[in-house]
């Protein structure tokens, strides 16, 4: 007997005669009349004319429609729907929720023709019976050719064709766009009249396929220039989608999207459940390739998908970023699921999920980007326009040393501008209008409110280095501070913009230095734009406080009464004084500028600490680098004064290897220079030496998205006789990126011999070869679960990495400095109640094939590190360690 709660049904049992509008209706709706028909083609003689049969099915009431007229009914009325006069109260298939993913297997009953994405006829699994499938082979088997017979579309069975032959890889000066511009129109006309996300697509795919810088190039010149010649309109967004953002970082627009709606959007669009979209990721790694295997197997769909375009994917990605408050989390997650509904096959859903996780993984960085776009509208630009191009056969002629320096000049102009102004909305309609010419640096300048991007320094290993390397030039050593670089805008009407090193917006952060600035500016400053270090002091004393301080205060709303960390700001640069550039000045003129036209505020505003020198002051410059570590700073910087050498100076022309001690006497390197075997004059190894590494011009001029000689840093974190950890192996998770099919990060720890316990101390991701991170994958095998186990109890870890390695090896470690963490729990009670150790810049040296566990460093020896590091004057901080200090 069936229980009351859950009651069998009967044989007997009748569906209900209520009209439902979906294709089950539809379709069990003929069951009863399938039957019928099956009992008179029963009766009917083998050689009965199929035509017969055919008219007297024409005779039927629309009550009782074969499959192959009902298909043909309902591909007239969407057909309909499509055009626009679709009857009211139905769905058009505009409509993001219009249409369906089925799996073969759920819906295997369906008595229409299935096909799967090679196109072959898909055979239910499970249907009703034999003499049922006759029927349906002979049925629907001949009308399966017809044009107008309702076939199930698979997504991943549609790609855009056309996109996916243009050899976008050819060499740029043999690529002719205009060979596929007019087919390529016509197809985006169909759909809108913009340049297709397949086109887009196709250039990733290529970009993807190789490690060739050239090839990379090239194939990003000539997708450039066939938007340029074909849609110009496209070129914004292309180049937005290509460099894996949406806009410059001083600008906020942020997609804000989570794992979560990624995979909730791959799980509803590619009929996956939990489980299987966690068995793609441990396979791959990576949200696009999961993406991709995904829409490979995707099931049928009624719906067909409406093709991408480049600006349409972009500005829903815009329409993403801004949609804020209530309600905007479903709003993001339509507009995700959307999009990879509509992708048309499977590498266009890669690079979509990428483009979503804004990890996008085809090596077109930024300066790769900006050469690209620089040979581009060399060759290349917009009807309309009138801008000087090169021709295409004028440079196939030339040699590669000839191109290189035709290239070169437009090159280094199109990244100057972006340097002075880092957006691409500024940067890329000022090319579509003058090209490369001289009024591009003009248009796209530098300006107030819009930072420029800093020049930086160069590392050197020590302070013998650092001589070798500055020989016959005057320089300047400064402090390197523990805080926060600041570049410091104002304008004549006293409006003040602060951005960081990122050029991200601080000046929220900072109001108390936003009050300060008109109280350093002098009578003679209408506008300027400065640089300096932002380090937490204490304003009675002085006393500098670590890096870690400062990132107590708050970021974002910050209101003075309520400040608690106080700041100082050490100013070290002028670029832009009332209106005028001074990138082009002297570094000794920029300074002198700076302060003598500036006013100094104790403790709040001042200059960084400074000692000019030369390379013959070997035992100053080492004094005044210690006296930065002792009070806390990182190190030094080492600034060129001059564009020209000090004629005063000996200039010793010699080998260019590092030294690790000031350079000796030109007397001990005769004898080496006898030795040589060249049988080239002196003069011309003179010559050869200047256009060495060493003797290149060291201009003291501002040079924005540099890393030169003319600046140099000096940080004791390069020390080589720093101190050293063993540390012991304990978990891991998954890679991203080209690490995806190794463990990184890997998380270490220390032991405690009082309890028997491991405490994790860091995690590292720095120091391991290629060769290294496949032996430790093989080691620690997630496919055979050697040397992995479950969660142990004797870890102090309060997270749960992807997999638990056995305990077995030990690891030497090198590291910058140790930091208090309010995550991991290393040596906790020795230094700190509350928080544990851990530690800045891990970086993994040998494996201690001569220790094993028990002999790992304790957790006590780690405090002793911590002590001995606040007795130098160590950073004291608490902090927990992100991932990029770990690089």
């Amino acid at each position: 007997m069936s229980t009351p709660t859950k009651r069998r049904k009967t044989n007997n049992h009748q569906p209900s005669p209520q009209t439902v509008g979906s294709l089950d209706f539809f379709f069990n709706k003929q069951k009863d009349q399938k039957l019928k028909q099956v009992a008179e083609d029963a009766s009917v003689q083998d050689n009965a004319d199929l035509g017969s049969q055919e008219e007297k099915s024409k005779d039927v009431s629309t009550q009782h429609l074969t499959d192959e007229e009902l298909a043909r009914k309902l591909q007239a009325e969407w057909d309909q729907q499509d055009r626009g006069v679709g009857s009211a109260g139905t769905e058009t298939r505009d409509d993001p929720d219009f249409g369906f993913q089925m799996n073969s297997k759920d819906h295997a009953t369906d008595d229409g023709e299935l096909r799967n994405h090679q196109g072959s006829p898909f055979k239910p699994e499970n249907g009703t019976g034999g003499k049922e499938e006759a029927v349906n082979s002979q049925g629907l088997k001949g009308a399966s050719n017809k044009k107008d017979t309702l076939a199930l579309r698979s997504a991943a069975s549609a790609e855009d064709a056309i996109s996916s032959s243009i050899p976008f890889d050819e060499n740029p000066t043999t690529f002719d766009p205009s060979k596929y511009i007019p087919d390529l129109q016509k197809h985006w006309a169909t759909e809108g009249g913009n340049a297709s996300y397949g086109l887009l697509t196709r250039c990733f795919v290529l970009v993807n396929s190789t490690q060739s810088r050239i090839k990379i190039v090239d194939t990003l010149v000539n997708f450039l220039r066939t938007l340029i010649e074909g849609d110009p309109e496209s070129l914004l967004p292309a180049v937005w989608l290509a460099t894996n953002a949406i806009s410059p970082p001083y600008i906020s627009l942020e997609l804000g999207l989570g794992g979560s709606a990624i995979s909730k959007a791959l799980k509803k669009i590619c009929m996956l459940d939990s489980a299987g979209l966690k068995a793609l990721y441990d396979k791959h790694g990576d949200a696009g390739d999961v993406a991709f295997e995904a829409k490979k197997r995707q099931s049928f769909t009624l719906r067909k998908p409406k093709p991408l375009s480049i600006k349409g994917v972009f500005e829903s990605l815009v329409k993403v970023a801004n949609s804020k408050g209530t309600g905007s989390q479903e709003f993001k997650q339509r507009i995700v699921e959307r999009l990879l509904q509509d992708a048309q096959g499977a590498e266009e859903s890669r690079y979509l999920v990428r483009t979503l996780c804004q990890h996008l993984r085809i090596g077109a960085v930024k300066t790769t980007m900006l050469i690209a776009l620089s040979r581009a509208f060399l060759m290349s630009r917009p009807p309309g326009a009138t801008f000087d191009v090169k021709l295409q056969s004028d440079l196939a002629k030339l040699k590669k040393e000839a191109l290189a320096e035709v290239y070169g000049k437009g090159e280094e102009l199109v990244k100057a501008c972006f340097a002075r102004r880092p957006n691409y909305n500024d940067l890329v309609p000022c090319l579509l209008e003058v090209g490369i010419s001289d009024g591009l640096l003009l248009r796209c300048g530098l300006a107030l409110h819009i930072p420029l991007r800093p020049m930086l320094g160069s590392i050197t290993r020590d302070l013998g280095e650092m001589l070798t390397k500055l020989q016959g030039r005057d320089f300047s050593c400064e402090y390197k501070y523990d805080g926060q670089r600041a570049q410091v805008h104002c304008d004549d009407k006293g409006k003040v913009s602060i951005f960081s090193r990122h050029l991200e917006v601080m000046t929220d952060k900072y109001p108390d230095l936003v009050a300060l600035v008109p109280q350093i500016r002098g009578e003679s400053v209408s506008s300027f734009i400065l640089e300096g270090e932002v380090v937490a002091i204490d304003h009675d004393t002085g006393d500098l406080k670590a890096f870690q301080t400062l990132t107590n205060r708050a970021k974002k709303d910050v209101a003075i009464s309520s400040i608690k960390v106080d700041v100082c700001l050490f100013s070290f640069d002028l670029m832009y004084l009332n209106g005028e550039e001074l990138l082009d000045r002297p570094f000794r003129e920029r300074r002198e500028l700076l302060r003598s036209l500036f006013v100094e505020i104790p403790h709040r505003f001042t200059w960084v600490k400074n000692l000019d020198a030369t390379s013959a002051d070997s035992e100053a410059v080492l004094e005044f680098f210690k006296s930065a570590t002792d009070i806390k700073c990182e190190g030094i910087m080492v600034k060129v004064l001059d564009n020209v050498l000090n004629p005063a100076l000996p200039v010793e022309i010699g080998d260019d290897a590092e030294a690790p001690e000031p350079p000796p006497p030109p007397s001990t390197r005769a004898p080496k220079k006898s030795k040589a075997k060249s049988k080239t004059t002196a003069t011309e190894k003179a010559e050869e030496k200047e256009k060495g590494t060493r003797r290149k011009a060291l201009l003291s001029t501002y040079e924005p998205d540099k890393r030169l000689d003319s600046w140099l840093k000096v940080k004791k974190d390069y020390n080589t006789s720093a101190d050293t950890i063993d540390l012991i192996p304990i978990a891991a998770w998954h890679g991203q990126g080209r690490k995806a099919k190794w463990w990184s990060p890997i998380l270490l720890a220390v032991r405690n011999p009082t309890t028997g316990s491991l405490e994790a101390v860091t995690k590292c991701i720095s120091g391991f070869t290629d060769k290294f991170y496949k032996e430790n994958k093989e080691r620690y095998n997630e496919d055979t679960g050697e040397n992995l186990i479950s969660r142990p109890s004797y870890v102090e870890y309060p997270y749960s990495p992807d997999v638990w390695f056995e305990p077995q090896e030990v690891w030497e470690m090198a590291f910058a400095d140790i930091t208090k963490s309010p995550t991991y729990l290393a040596a906790i009670g020795l230094v700190d109640e509350d928080r544990g150790l851990s530690m800045r810049f891990p970086r993994f040296l040998k494996t201690r094939e001569d220790k094993g566990i028990d002999e790992a460093s304790t957790a006590d020896f780690l405090a002793e590190l911590w002590f001995k590091q606040e007795a130098k004057g160590g950073v004291g901080g608490i902090k927990e360690v992100p991932e990029e200090d770990e690089e």
